[in-house]
């Protein structure tokens, strides 16, 4: 039995999915290949520029909800073969769905509800031979290295540079425990071997490399630049910071993590990725980076100092796909819908592991700056001050503290995805001068546009909203119209044969 680099046993490596468990595709290539058949991605086989041109096609393009990810055959500049998969998730319920290895066609609390287990269960990962490795098809390492090989791109005109690292997962170690962190973090190109690192205050791999500085000791840092669906999606959330991303990839997955042994850096890879970067953060190694188009539609803070990597070997496939996430405002924004189902399940399990009682839904919506921003939760009440309660700890759970700044909670007759009836429990059952509470110097962001001066931008504040109905009056409040569970029934039932389009809604609430 080998030992990973951490000193943790790992198991053997196997080649089917835990018994019972749904597998999802093992890779980037048979996430395409599951996709494509449906329609979900299309191949772009004109010639496009880097700079830009990319960027705005997938911009134009995804203004429709569900439009295909898209695969950019032919770039400018880059060798034969060299592709470019841009906005992998995008608004796409069904793509989120094969990412995690469930079926299509659930809808978005239906798949919420899934993912509550499949992110509380944990495969660790297996580290194999490297020499069979997909990624080692070729390397380049030292002075062979170059970057620009690859098709990194300014995905907006004011960026500060072409950005090679968006849709990605970084690696690093916590130099005390020993314990491996998976995160997505920007990066942009400096020159043919130095990447910048963008990473926000209290992101974890922000805390290993300050943590390694003060030792003196430079960090070393594994980057995926061609990553599959899955590994961006767990990247993308916030763990606990003493657990490792990548036993949680595996459970995701319903399969551990196929990695093998850095080459030149103590760190392993995933050996299926498209592109690795190995690289080294010397002691007080910063430069200018941004600004970069971020989540909130709007450009991150202005150039700044960024942690600064020097890229000392890079491995990748044949044919390799360079991922790309565009950040903007929904429906184009990658991390919406992904952000949205994947940190509404995470805030749901951190209720539950924290005892609290009669959550009937969370959901926080992808049009609220990628799904960071508007939290939702539905609740059957069941005590006074239940719902001021899950408000306060859903607002400062792990997975829902960073950034949000609007909390809801709704009664369990309120689908808390569909913002329409969100919007009429808000204007029915909330009392704005009793009913909304402020915390304030809370965990925000750096990329936070209405915080002003930018310096202040890490300290943020959150409106709790409670637009249930008053519990000591619940008897007594107004009763809501709702349709007879046995009408509704019969009227789904002959849906087709009245003439009307489509499938009939699934209603939330319904009379017994």
């Amino acid at each position: 039995m080998e030992e990973m680099s951490v000193g943790v046993p790992t198991p053997v490596a196997r080649t089917t999915g835990v018994a019972g468990n749904r597998v999802a595709p093992r890779d980037l290539r048979e996430w395409i290949m599951a996709v494509e058949p449906l329609g979900q991605l299309q191949r772009i086989k004109e010639e496009v520029e880097r700079d830009e041109e990319m960027g705005a096609i997938t911009y134009m393009a995804h203004q429709t909800i569900n439009a295909p990810a898209l695969l950019f055959e032919r770039i400018r500049g880059c060798p034969p073969g060299f592709e470019s998969l841009w906005n992998l998730i995008g608004s796409s319920v069904d793509r989120f769905a094969i990412s995690v290895g469930e079926p299509t066609g659930l809808t978005v609390m239906d798949l919420i509800q899934r993912c509550k287990t499949k992110f509380s269960r944990a495969i660790p990962p297996v580290i194999g031979d490297g020499q069979n490795a997909p990624v080692n098809a070729h390397h380049m390492i030292g002075d062979e290295v170059d970057i620009s090989i690859f098709p990194a791109a300014r995905h907006w005109p004011g960026d500060g540079g072409p950005y090679i690292g968006t849709a990605d997962a970084v690696i690093t170690r916590d130099p005390d425990a020993g314990w491996l962190n998976v995160g997505c973090y920007r990066q942009m190109v400096h020159d043919r071997n130095h990447v910048g690192l963008y990473l926000s205050p209290g992101k974890d791999a922000r805390l290993h490399i300050e943590r390694c500085w003060s030792r003196n000791e430079p960090c070393e840092v594994i980057a995926v630049w061609g990553v599959d669906p899955a590994m961006f999606i767990a990247a993308s959330q916030t763990f606990p910071k003493t657990v490792s991303e990548l036993d949680f990839i595996g459970g995701i997955l319903g399969r551990p993590v196929e990695l093998v042994k850095g080459q030149v850096v103590n760190l392993p890879y995933p050996a299926r990725a498209e592109i690795v970067m190995e690289g080294r953060i010397d002691l007080d190694a910063m430069k200018l980076e941004g600004p970069f188009g971020e989540f909130t539609g709007y450009y991150g803070r202005p150039e700044d100092l960024a942690f600064l990597v020097e890229v000392k070997a890079v491995h990748y496939r044949d044919n390799p796909i360079l991922t790309h996430a565009l950040m903007a405002d929904y429906p184009a924004n990658e991390c919406s819908l992904l952000y949205s189902i994947a940190r509404s399940a995470r805030i749901w399990n951190d209720l539950d592991k924290l005892g609290m009682p009669g959550i009937k839904g969370v959901y926080c919506h992808p049009a609220a700056a990628g799904g960071f921003a508007l939290t939702v939760v539905s609740l059957e009440q069941r005590f006074p001050g239940h719902a001021p309660q899950a408000l306060a700890l859903a607002a400062q759970v792990p997975g829902g503290a960073y950034f949000s700044k609007w909390i809801i909670a709704v009664d369990d007759d309120v689908d808390p995805s569909n913002i329409n009836q969100v919007l009429w429990a808000m204007a029915t059952r909330c009392h704005p001068a009793e009913d909304i509470d402020i915390l304030r110097q809370t965990w925000s962001t750096w990329l936070d546009p209405s915080q002003n001066p930018p310096e202040e931008r890490p300290y943020g504040s959150k409106a709790l909203i409670n637009a249930c109905m008053e519990h000591r009056y619940l008897k007594s409040f107004s009763k809501r119209t709702r349709l007879r569970r046995a009408v509704y029934e019969e009227v789904a039932a002959k849906w087709q044969t009245l003439g009307l389009a489509g499938t009939p809604p699934k209603l939330w609430a319904l009379e017994e």
